[in-house]
């Protein structure tokens, strides 16, 4: 399957986003820290380097570090940013817990086609500066979470078989 990115797999935006943050939390990647980081063997590390080599994403000289092309560092910008608002959705608005969300998000990003990612973010934005901190809409998010009703009686029945604008679903 391939991700949004077009053309590279799951597995691989995985490893551009791992090098990525390697290179910022500790100023370089090997073969070695990102096997640990990524909890795979090094011969799977080899494998995934040497196909984002033959794609021009990354540069690796045998037992070197590993370092990111201008596109490399693009697409690995890309889904490290796609990877962070997910989370920020998740954590922020949706108050998952953060273990969760951080799984959730890591499946999530490569799932999201470019549109459905520009159109959360843009969601996202919107509510971190329209209402920052808790807000009205969260503490009825919270009430509905908790007993399952809309106590304003804003949002419509989706268990009723109802759509959001009010007509019958299939």
């Amino acid at each position: 399957m391939s991700s949004p990115s077009g053309r590279l797999t799951k597995s691989l935006e995985d490893y551009l986003e791992a090098i990525a943050v390697l290179h910022e939390r500790d100023g370089k990647a090997t073969v070695t820290t990102l096997s640990e980081a990524a909890g795979v063997k090094k011969p799977s590390v080899d494998w995934a380097v040497r196909k984002l080599s033959d794609a021009g994403l990354v540069t690796h000289e045998r037992y070197g570090d590993i370092h990111l092309t201008d596109e490399g560092a693009h697409l690995a910008d890309e889904v490290c940013r796609r990877h962070k608002a997910l989370l920020s959705f998740l954590t922020g608005i949706l108050m998952v817990d953060t273990e969760t969300a951080e799984v959730d998000a890591c499946r999530m990003e490569h799932a999201l086609s470019r549109e459905s990612m520009h159109r959360l973010e843009s969601y996202i934005s919107f509510v971190m500066k329209c209402y920052p901190g808790r807000s009205d809409w969260e503490d009825i998010f919270n009430r509905y979470l908790q007993y399952g009703v809309d106590q304003r009686g804003i949002l419509p029945d989706l268990d009723s078989g109802a759509s959001p604008d009010g007509e019958g679903r299939e």
